[in-house]
């Protein structure tokens, strides 16, 4: 598998953890959002990171990192993802796995496998807004639905987040996210912040009261609700 970056610790994207994070390149999706577009639109222009270099700096961190986390990109279109993921096992770590749920086939081995320990997907917007909000004209949301119903069978601990944008979403819209992901334990609401790498032009951060609008209609439908600021 490519790796492209990694983050040596993190003490926020893997919780309960000390983490370390790989990105991997290519996505499916072209989230006017995203914070990493070279690696999602140019990929193969961004150097990769050795293997070796890689599971020498695990072997050695052993006792001071706790999990793995693999990202992207969307890290379940390579073809590997899964024997990789088994490597970072057998070392020891518990393996958290970021996904924007498109290929809920992928995901469900990696749990039934026991190769990811935890779960973090996506979700872009409200049904009616998801091809927008994903860069993806004629959007099929069918494999989004299964991956929601696949995660709410609590196989795994798991959780749900929004990249909140101002130009994209509603409160309308978090009313029709609460009642899809209305099975969900955690939701995290994280604000949009142009970091300079980003797909799409023109866009800005909803508000503190915004977000605090949204996260109060969430928690009509689900019980866990946070703001997860980076």
């Amino acid at each position: 598998m490519i790796i492209h970056g990694i983050q040596k610790m993190t003490l926020v994207d893997f919780p309960g953890k000390v983490g370390t994070i790989l990105f991997t390149g290519s996505c499916n999706f072209r989230c006017p959002f995203c914070q990493n577009a070279a690696l999602v639109l140019h990929p193969d222009s961004e150097p990769s990171i050795p293997d070796d270099e890689i599971f020498s700096y695990l072997r050695k961190r052993k006792g001071m990192i706790d999990g793995v986390v693999i990202t992207g990109g969307e890290p379940t279109l390579q073809c590997d993802l899964l024997e990789y993921m088994r490597r970072i096992k057998d070392l020891g770590y518990a393996v958290k796995l970021d996904t924007n749920g498109y290929r809920p086939d992928v995901m469900r081995k990696a749990v039934e496998e026991e190769l990811a320990d935890y779960i973090a997907m996506d979700i872009k917007n409200s049904i009616g807004k998801y091809g927008l909000t994903a860069g993806i004209a004629n959007f099929n949301i069918s494999p989004i639905l299964e991956s929601i119903s696949y995660l709410a069978e609590d196989n795994i601990p798991y959780e749900f987040r929004t990249t909140v944008v101002h130009e994209l979403h509603s409160e309308e819209d978090f009313h029709e996210i609460g009642k899809m992901c209305s099975s969900c334990h955690s939701y995290f609401l994280q604000t949009f912040s142009d970091k300079g790498d980003i797909i799409g032009k023109n866009l800005t951060a909803p508000t503190p009261e915004e977000m605090e609008s949204y996260i109060t209609i969430l928690r009509k439908y689900i019980g866990n609700v946070l703001l997860r600021d980076r």
